[in-house]
Formats: C-alpha cells, sequence, structure tokens
C-alpha cells in the first residue's frame, strides 16, 4: 500500500539563473519558494553558495562545471571513503544528509555503508527514454528504479527521486510506495512561464496525489 502523502520538493535554482542573467534581485527566489508552498510543495531545493551554512538538509550530487545540469549519479561506491568523511562532517552538524545516485544496487549498498540516511534516486535515464519513445530502455530504467528503490527500502534507507520529472513521469514514481519525495524544478519554471508557478505546482501536486492513490 502506497504511503499517504508524498513529499513535494521545489526547485528554484532557475528563477536565480534568470535574476543572474541581468543581475539585481528580480525575480526573488525567494517569493517563488513562498509561492511554491503555498501552492502544495512540502519542500523547497536550491543549490547553496560557498557561504551559506547550515541548511536543514543537503544532498549530495556529482557537479561538474561543464554540465549543464547533473548528468550522472554520484559514484558512491568508487570513492567510499571520500563521500563517508562528507556524510559524517554533516550529519555530525545536524544536517540531514542524502546522496542523489543510479539504482544500482553497488550505490546502494554503499550509501548504507557509510552510513548515509537517505538517497535521491536519479531519474533522468527512464524520463529521456520515455520523452523519446525509446520503449525498451524506458521498461529497463523503470525496472532498474523499482527494483532499486525496493532494494533501499529493505535496507532501511529512505527514497527520494528526481531529475526530469515532468507530469506524466511523477505521475508514474508516485506509485511507487517506497519513495517517498520527489525533487523537481526544471519542468516546473518552464510550466510557469506560460501558466504561472503557482498553477504548475498545483497541477504536479495533483499529478502525484493521482498517482499516489
Amino acid at each position: 500500500m502506497a504511503a499517504p502523502h508524498l513529499r513535494l520538493g521545489v526547485n528554484v535554482d532557475h528563477i536565480a539563473t534568470i535574476r543572474n542573467a541581468r543581475g539585481g534581485r528580480h525575480p526573488d527566489p525567494v517569493q517563488a519558494a513562498q509561492i511554491a508552498i503555498g501552492a502544495g510543495a512540502d519542500g523547497i531545493t536550491a543549490h547553496l553558495r560557498e557561504d551559506d551554512t547550515r541548511p536543514h538538509a543537503a544532498c549530495l550530487v556529482p557537479e561538474r562545471r561543464e554540465e549543464r545540469t547533473t548528468e550522472g549519479g554520484l559514484d558512491v561506491a568508487g570513492q567510499q571513503d571520500t563521500v563517508a568523511s562528507v556524510v559524517t562532517r554533516l550529519r555530525g552538524a545536524g544536517i540531514c544528509v542524502s546522496l542523489f545516485i543510479a539504482a544500482e544496487p553497488r550505490q546502494i549498498q554503499a550509501a548504507v555503508a557509510i552510513g548515509a540516511p537517505v538517497i535521491e534516486i536519479h531519474t533522468g535515464a527512464w524520463c529521456d527514454a520515455v520523452a523519446e519513445n525509446r520503449i525498451s530502455a524506458a521498461q529497463a530504467e523503470w525496472q532498474r528504479i523499482r527494483h532499486g528503490a525496493q532494494l533501499a527500502r529493505r535496507l532501511g534507507l529512505e527514497v527520494h527521486a528526481g531529475h526530469g520529472l515532468n507530469f506524466t513521469t511523477a505521475e508514474a514514481i508516485a506509485a511507487l510506495p517506497e519513495v517517498v519525495e520527489l525533487n523537481i524544478g526544471h519542468f516546473l519554471i518552464g510550466e510557469a512561464v506560460s501558466c504561472g508557478l503557482a498553477e504548475a505546482v498545483r497541477g504536479m501536486r495533483v499529478a502525484i496525489d493521482r498517482g499516489r492513490a
């Protein structure tokens, strides 16, 4: 049976990107965050600047400066000691830590081994396959996500998911009872151009609630 409520996190990075294109204070990511919460989001995600400290939660991602977006999951298994030291430091400061990883057993098991309480499954490859109508690839990626979420829950991890989700794919992911949070940004900001941010978030809330039912 699915959990009664699936948390929705809205990423406001793209609001800051638009603001930074010309400088100044408009549009305001804080105002966007308030609108999103008022429309049904449960939380807000954003890249922190290097001088920002003590967020409520931090998700570790493999950021590469040449990438426009995060193209792959964090290789926890391949750099276990390094990631473990960061997780330990953040948790020691009272920050909830999650790891953005592919739904691969070795990465999930490595997350458990270093004491990470939460993972966020990278859904980008599946979303791309769905968008490009590559049916076999989409089915294979879906099974990988589903089995990964099940394994993670069995091992005691809290499971989140995100990257590339739209109304349709988010509704499908919402049907997985192991997943308790979705984080969505680019699609919602794109939708906001035509219908407004509040309406876009409300639409996503309806989609994931429908998938959860």
